[in-house]
């Protein structure tokens, strides 16, 4: 494994404190980029998962995640778009290097459910732990993922 060239991150604060160490790791400052933030709630941010959990469009949401928008929030498939624009845009400017990308559990979910040719639908399949390592390998034609969900020694 070679030296990370670059940390992106989502400019959320939960996001930037995982971010930091692993920059630090490689004398790099983690770089903040809007496209990599977390799905937009609309009416439901702020929200407990309990309060959320009592609510019909929640259940739904969360059985159709491909076509359930959060009220006055974002569609997965539109977070799924910008994450992918978003990293296709990375590799293009490190086209030999290796990058940490730092997001959150529904957008990197449905990022790797769109290279693995999985519905959104059905994304909720496999996790995503806080602070876990997913390794995916960019080629221009072709992304393979390496590992998902990965928790044991990532911060060492």
């Amino acid at each position: 494994m070679q030296p990370l060239a670059a940390v992106y991150t989502s400019p959320l604060e939960r996001a930037l404190e995982t971010a930091q160490p692993i920059a630090a790791r490689h004398a790099l400052v983690p770089c903040p980029v809007e496209g990599l933030g977390e799905l937009q709630f609309g009416d439901w941010e702020g929200r407990s998962f309990a309060e959320l959990g009592a609510l019909e469009d929640w259940r739904r949401f969360n059985s159709c995640r491909g076509s359930v928008r959060p009220p006055g929030g974002e569609l997965m498939m539109e977070s799924q778009m910008r994450m992918i624009r978003e990293c296709e845009s990375l590799a293009r400017r490190h086209p030999d290097a290796e990058i940490a990308v730092v997001s959150h559990g529904d957008p990197l979910r449905s990022l790797i459910a769109h290279c693995l040719g999985i519905p959104l639908d059905l994304m909720l399949r496999f996790e995503i732990s806080p602070g876990s390592l997913s390794v995916m390998q960019a080629a221009p034609c072709e992304v393979r993922i390496l590992s998902v969900n990965q928790t044991a020694g990532v911060m060492q």
